[in-house]
């Protein structure tokens, strides 16, 4: 063997390694890159007798309400969630969630209940849940079934 051989085999598990630790610090940056995907809801949403399920991929979020305090569980732990309540006139009412226990859950007061107690009754929602610099946002109806 002559000495440039040696060298290379010497210097070789260095830069593999080095390597390796460049193409994290390369797939972290992707991934904070602020990005916006669409939720979409799974199936019909009754957000009063909690069945409202949004779905992107393997992301899924449940928003549920008892006793006026609207909740949100997710898949993946959030950074912030907020919920907006859009009337027929396109007035938005938006209700910054806080954390409940873990990043997970997320929940705040609102008056959904008030606009949804009766059966049939309908009403837009729109949420925006951010999860490292992605945005997942969701326009939808829930309408009571009950």
């Amino acid at each position: 063997m002559n000495r440039h051989l040696k060298v290379a085999f010497m210097v070789a598990p260095f830069l593999s390694i080095l390597g390796y630790i460049g193409a994290d610090y390369y797939n972290e940056s992707k991934a904070a890159v602020n990005k916006i995907i669409q939720l979409v809801p799974e199936g019909h949403c009754d957000v009063i007798n909690h069945s409202c399920v949004l779905k992107s991929g393997e992301f899924k979020v449940n928003i549920s309400d008892k006793d006026g305090i609207t909740e949100v569980n997710s898949t993946f732990p959030l950074d912030s969630a907020t919920l907006f309540l859009v009337d027929d006139a396109e007035q938005i009412t938006p209700y910054l969630l806080g954390m409940k226990e873990s990043p997970y859950y997320w929940k705040n007061e609102t008056a959904l209940r008030s606009f949804t107690a009766n059966k049939g009754d309908s009403y837009k929602l729109r949420l925006i849940a951010k999860i490292k610099g992605g945005q997942y946002i969701a326009e939808f109806y829930t309408q009571t079934v009950k």
